[in-house]
């Protein structure tokens, strides 16, 4: 009975230890944080034709060309006016050059213009 104690005695403190031990492991280790980095913001021009507007969203939908200085292929995407007066004006079916601040996957048009 007495040697079972001990050895229950000792699995509780090496558990205990390990747990801590552990913990303070994590703790030390700042690349392994619970909160994702930001990712870096890039900006870019495209040209493209204007597919879509939704002037209460504030988007518009844009059939464009490569943008190298994103890393984005030709594709057709919706971005966010900021500011929302960009959209003035705008009509489907338009050629426009613009610009675009990207932050992950969020797109923000912040310059359009009309050819």
């Amino acid at each position: 009975m007495r040697a079972c104690t001990c050895a229950l005695i000792g699995i509780l403190t090496l558990g205990a230890s390990g747990a801590a031990f552990a913990q303070d492991s994590v703790s030390n280790m700042p690349s392994m944080s619970a909160t994702p980095a930001t990712p870096a913001a890039k900006s870019g021009q495209g040209t493209g034709m204007v597919k879509a507007i939704d002037a209460a969203a504030h988007t518009v939908t844009i059939q464009h060309g490569p943008i190298p200085a994103v890393g984005w292929p030709a594709m057709t995407m919706t971005f966010k006016a900021k500011p929302a007066t960009l959209l003035e004006g705008l009509k489907v079916g338009e050629t426009v050059d613009f610009s675009v601040t990207t932050r992950g996957m969020a797109a923000d048009i912040t310059a359009i213009h009309r050819h």
